[in-house]
This record gives structure tokens, sequence and C-alpha cells, in this order.
């Protein structure tokens, strides 16, 4: 399936926004195709171009000498309102490729790779009905992968089921979390440093749901980037500024007020979390970002205040990857083919992580041999393109 021009959504803290492997083919470069048109003298210097219209009344005309193989379709949007279209097999749904945002007397391509057998657009206007253009049909060749739309009815489930899950997660993370606080209430800070880890790691597992958290997670879990005064600064709470002073040699009573404030926002969070609603569209796409931010944030050690425990919390991510995936497996099943092979990295990234767990004593990011942190990288780095078909196949797409 090919896609072009599907934004991503941001996620509070430090969640920053790649191809798909199996179903999608370089998603950057379709996206560098949508983005400018093609003007008629270039079509011989690559893929056949066709224009194809996009209209509620002539959705899909314009294509009628369909051929086989990878070609370039130029759709232009003729009507008032911006538009998705969808090139789809008439029968089953299943969606070969797709534009999103195509404004009234645009122009945007699509590149596919089509096959025997029959297609058709499908052109969805803001706030109108979809509408299916007429049936082409092609007779030879090898198309293209497809997969199966997923609405936002299909997501309810596993969302429901994630957020439940989430609940008890925040239940046991003020649980450790107040462990961490009583060692610092009565100055044991070596016991602090010991309980410090296992809350922390617990908040982490919980990295799909931190943007239905809100500011919360600021308070719970930031960090001191953009904070004029770094790590002084008032405004620096959470896991991270208990970090700095534990591995920093302040004393229990510097710390007891931000261990006090991190139990308190931890239960309010908690308390409150039954009455959030997590938005399930963003299901698949957070199962993604999980990994993209342990690569940007953990694997790098930016948020390293002295604990070294990076690769402990990259560890910790990647449980929070699979619960995700646990609840999206049934709509994964029947819609990427490369689901084992992910399975497979996830379980080569998951004996590669524990290995730098030493009795409890995680090696740092920045102790690693080269070869090992390039093997890190690479491994990591897989996962997180796969992962994105994952996002991809789960955003939900309207079928009427």
């Amino acid at each position: 399936m090919q896609v072009a021009g599907r934004p991503r959504t941001g996620l509070p803290r430090r969640w920053a926004a790649a191809g798909l492997v199996a179903l999608l083919v370089l998603a950057a470069g379709v996206v560098a195709l949508a983005r400018t048109p093609h003007p008629a003298g270039m079509a011989a210097q690559g893929p056949p171009h066709t224009t194809v219209e996009v209209s509620q009344s002539h959705c899909g005309r314009g294509w009628d000498a369909p051929v086989p193989g990878v070609q370039v379709f130029d759709l232009h949007n003729t009507s008032d309102r911006a538009a998705e279209v969808y090139l789809v097999a008439p029968g089953s749904h299943a969606v070969y490729g797709e534009v999103e945002g195509i404004g009234p007397g645009t122009t945007r391509s699509l590149t596919v790779r089509l096959g025997q057998g029959a297609y058709a657009f499908r052109c969805v206007p803001e706030d109108a009905d979809a509408v299916t253009g007429p049936t082409v049909r092609v007779g030879r060749g090898r198309g293209g992968p497809a997969a199966a739309p997923v609405t936002e009815h299909d997501l309810i489930p596993p969302a429901i089921d994630y957020q439940k899950w989430v609940a008890g997660g925040l239940a046991d993370t003020v649980r450790l979390t107040g462990r961490l606080r009583d060692a610092i209430d009565r100055g044991d800070l070596a016991a602090a440093r010991t309980a410090w880890l296992p809350a922390h790691l617990r908040y982490e597992r919980l990295g799909a749901a931190y943007d239905a958290f809100g500011d919360a997670d600021a308070r719970i879990n930031g960090t001191d980037a953009g904070l004029p005064g770094g790590v002084h600064d008032p405004s620096f709470t959470g896991f991270h500024r208990i970090e700095y002073g534990l591995w920093h040699g302040e004393s229990a009573q510097a710390l007891r007020t931000p261990a006090a404030a991190l139990v308190k926002a931890l239960t309010a969070l908690r308390d409150d979390w039954s009455q959030a609603r997590m938005d399930p569209a963003q299901l698949g796409l957070r199962a993604h970002e999980i990994l993209e931010n342990t690569v940007q944030f953990e694997l790098t050690g930016r948020t390293d205040y002295g604990s070294g425990s990076n690769l402990a919390t990259a560890r910790a991510n990647l449980d929070g990857t699979r619960a995700v995936l646990s609840r999206l497996r049934p709509l994964l099943v029947t819609r990427y083919p490369g689901l084992r092979d992910l399975d497979r990295g996830m379980d080569r990234a998951q004996r590669l992580l524990d290995g730098f767990d030493h009795g409890g004593r995680w090696t740092p990011p920045a102790r690693l041999s080269r070869s090992l942190r390039e093997k890190t990288d690479a491994v990591l780095g897989d996962l997180v393109e796969r992962l994105a078909s994952v996002a991809t196949l789960c955003d939900p797409r309207r079928t009427a």
C-alpha cells in the first residue's frame, strides 16, 4: 500500500514525530511526488503518468487506458472542498494507495505498482459522502500489496482494553513511587536510589498513553529542556528531578519536596484516569512513536540525569510497545505480511537490551563499545521502520 501526505501527530513532553517496510515503498519519496505535480514532458523519463479527476460527480475519470507495472496517478481535485483519495479493490475494499489533503484545484501524485485485477478510485471529500469511481481492470502483471482499511470502530475495543491496562500500570507506579518517597523521607538515599529505577520503569512502560496524560506527564517525567534555570529551575520536577538529586549529591531534605510532589501528581493522574479518554485513532501511531522516541532520547543518553539507566528505559519502552501491539494484533494478522518479522525483531531487541542488565546495574549508553552501539542503533532502528507499517495500517480510514 502506498501512502502520500499522511501527517503525523506530535506528542507532548519529548515525543517527536519512514517508509513502510513490507507495505510501503519509501514513504518519503511518495511524499515528495505528492508535493510536486509532474509536467507531461517528464512522463517519458520515468513511469507513465495518468491524470485522474477527483470530485463527487466524476471520481476516477481519466483512467481509460490501464497498464500493468509501476505508474503515477496525478490526482486533480476539481471540486470545491479538500478530499482524500484511495485506490481500492472494488470487491474487498483493500487499499493499494492513498493521498490525503488534496485541496480544491490542486494536484497530488500517487505512485503504485499495478498487476492483474480490478481497481477503482474512491474519493472521500470533507463533510460529504464517499464516492467510488468506475472499475478498471488490468489484465496482467504482478501488483503491489494491499490492505483492508481499519476504521475507528475497529480500534475502539483495543483502545478500551489498553486504557484498562494503563490504569493498572498507574496504580503500580503510585505504589512504587511511594517506596521512593518513603526512603527519601527517612534519609536513606541508598535505598532511594534502589527504589527510583523500578518506579520510573513502570511509568515508562505506559508510553502509548502519554498523549492522554496531558500536562501531568511534564510534571511527572519532564526534563529541564527549555527551562531558564536548567536542572535548578523550580519547574524541573518529577522522576528526572529526583534522579538528578540522587546522583549529584543532594541531601534527603532537598529531595523531600520533589518526591512528595511526584507522588501527588501520580496519585491525581491515577484517580482521574477513569475519566480520561484515549483517542483510538492514535493507537497505531503511538506503537511506532514509543521506540522512535527511544532511539532519539534513550540510546543517545539525552535523558540521563545521573543514573545511567537509559538502556533500562529502552527495555521498558520495548515492553510498552509490546503492550500496544498485543492489542492491535487481531487487526494486523490479516493486514501486515511482515508481522512475523516484526515479532522476530522485537525478540532480537529484547535479547540485546537484556544483555546490558548486570544484576540490576545497567550499562550506560556512553560506555558501550562502538560495535555494540552500532548494533543497538541498527536493531532498534529496524524496529522503528517496521512499526511505521503498523502506524499506517492502523490509521483509520473512512469507508462511507
